[in-house]
């Protein structure tokens, strides 16, 4: 599948050199400290692909493997901004209304008092269900997952708070889907989001068996703070089950195409997936300066994305950013990004999930450096 960016350059592209060459510098660094066996790195600008750059181990155990280019990472959260973008496709064709009541679409979600949140509240993180959860069979039991997510309990009033969702909004924004389309949220995920975009050798949610080979580990920080590999999601039930708030892989290339779509109001090569009007609605801050009570800040949600607005701080893009530059982090060890103001996007990926405080602050780093590097 012919990749939707063309090749550029930095300096073609209006990047400034030694701004890079710090990002760079630090990246190198981290995987040389072993702060992170791998990661890779890529800028794109105006619909061009700026660089992309690899670096370090893809996998340690039972032997190192190095990263390579078409290495996939695992996304985390990232994964939320591309289950909201088919959730953005079907109000785009007229099958939903961000306003609407999830209930109006899912029969039976209206249990335990959940009938009158919107979709709109499902996106931002204001559903009142941040700690429900799913369990593993719902993999492959769909109507579980559907009984599950309608089973769920308020643990406050819907749109009183703003509260990061880490699991549970996005299945039942899976289970949304599929009362609509009547496919596998996965299907409908890579059929309508990922392949029209030309990326579908790029990204994934329900990872193929046959690509599990170019998959690095995920790893966090052992006793002695050097990786050591997780086995929650080192495997192929794991890999396949392309969880929606959090299971997705890509490389960065195919996350900053993805992103540049959304700057270029809903068109990537040439291939037009959403309308600009609904690209500009669901960039809005829905959640204005109130802060996030996981998150500890304000995160200005919109429905899918957060956004960096006039706060003094913000997580992942950069406390440098344009106030209406949007993106979404993956925990511990990745951000995606895009500044409206400068055309540019951006994906940060590793493979060691790191705590904060060090997450956070290396972030405002690396982002910095490529908002630093912006002419």
């Amino acid at each position: 599948m012919k990749f939707p960016l063309a090749p550029s350059t930095p300096t073609r592209l209006g990047f400034e050199p030694a701004a890079l060459e710090r990002l760079m510098e630090l990246v190198t660094r981290h995987v040389a400290e072993g702060r992170y066996p791998g990661a890779q790195l890529a800028l794109a600008r105006h619909g061009k692909l700026a660089l992309t750059r690899t670096l370090g181990d893809a996998r340690l155990d039972p032997k190192r493997v190095a990263a390579k280019d078409d290495t996939l990472w695992l996304l985390y959260s990232n994964t939320k901004v591309l289950t909201a973008c088919a959730v953005w496709i079907l109000a785009d064709r007229g099958a939903l209304s961000f306003t609407d009541t999830v209930a109006a679409h899912v029969p039976g979600f209206e249990a335990n008092g959940k009938g009158e949140i919107t979709i709109i509240q499902l996106l931002t993180h204001q559903a009142g269900f941040p700690s429900a959860e799913v369990p593993p069979q719902v993999w492959d039991d769909h109507e579980l997952l559907g009984r599950t997510v309608c089973g769920f309990s308020l643990e406050w009033a819907p749109g009183s708070k703003v509260h990061y969702h880490r699991l549970a909004a996005h299945w039942t924004a899976a289970v949304l889907i599929e009362a609509l389309t009547k496919a596998d949220y996965r299907t409908f995920i890579r059929e309508q989001v990922i392949v029209p975009l030309g990326l579908g050798d790029d990204v994934f949610v329900g990872l193929p068996d046959a690509q599990h080979e170019r998959a690095a580990d995920m790893h966090e920080p052992g006793p002695d703070g050097r990786p050591v590999k997780r086995a929650e999601e080192n495997n192929a039930p794991a890999r396949r089950a392309g969880t929606p708030g959090g299971g997705g892989y890509g490389t960065a290339r195919g996350m900053a195409a993805f992103y540049q779509m959304l700057l270029a109001g809903g068109t990537l090569g040439g291939r037009r997936l959403l309308s600009p009007r609904t690209v500009a609605y669901v960039l809005r801050n829905y959640t204005g300066d109130r802060p996030d009570g996981y998150m500890g800040m304000p995160m200005h949600r919109g429905l899918g994305p957060h956004l960096r607005g006039t706060t003094d701080t913000i997580r992942g893009l950069g406390s440098l950013a344009s106030p209406r530059t949007f993106g979404h982090g993956g925990v511990g060890s990745s951000y995606c990004w895009a500044d409206p103001d400068s055309g540019v996007s951006f994906a940060y990926v590793t493979n060691n999930r790191v705590p904060d405080p060090w997450h956070g602050q290396r972030m405002d780093l690396v982002s910095n450096a490529v908002h630093a590097a912006i002419d």
